[in-house]
């Protein structure tokens, strides 16, 4: 089954995390699946609202059904963060971006 797909492109400020939630809710309404693949590598200026709406977007995979939520293109300053305050494990699988 080819996975779901998001993509978090730009700056995410906490306003945005609402609307990606939503949406998020919405492809997996209409395409449910074991996976969601996130790709965050067009996000700019990673940050902790970026972690938070990553954290946000985890919850609603895992209240889907226990979807798995992986993301793809993982800038490093990101996956610092995502170490930082301990979610890497909680995300799932994390594939940095390509050097």
């Amino acid at each position: 089954m080819t996975p779901n797909a998001l993509v978090l492109t730009g700056r995410v400020t906490r306003a945005d995390v609402p609307g990606l939630c939503a949406e998020l809710e919405a492809l997996l309404a209409h395409t449910p699946g074991a996976a969601v693949d996130c790709d965050v590598g067009g996000v700019v200026r990673p940050d902790l609202a970026l972690v938070e709406a990553i954290a946000r977007l985890g919850l609603v995979a895992r209240r889907a059904g226990d979807v798995e939520l992986r993301l793809r293109n993982v800038p490093p300053e990101l996956g610092a963060l995502l170490d930082l305050v301990g979610l890497t494990d909680v995300v799932g699988n994390v594939r940095s971006a390509p050097e």
